[in-house]
């Protein structure tokens, strides 16, 4: 599986939710999009976009950073 990294550590939402629409809009379907994100309201902002927009999403914390898994369905 192809994988696609965001980092969008140090960015303010909604700027990470923006990106991750704008990057999902570009990969081809298959791919694991990777989302790097420090801001604490990405933790919310992320998974609710997803929810919107029919998209599984897992989520992990690691010492304040984030980091969020979407596949983009076929």
């Amino acid at each position: 599986m192809t994988e696609s990294i965001l980092d969008a550590r140090g960015l303010k939402c909604p700027l990470p939710v923006l990106k991750a629409e704008k990057r999902l809009a570009e990969i081809p379907a298959g791919t694991r999009l990777v989302i790097l994100a420090t801001d604490p309201m990405a933790k919310i902002d992320i998974p609710h976009f997803c929810q919107q927009n029919g998209y599984d999403v897992s989520t992990s914390q690691t010492d304040g950073q984030l980091r969020f898994e979407i596949v983009k369905a076929d």
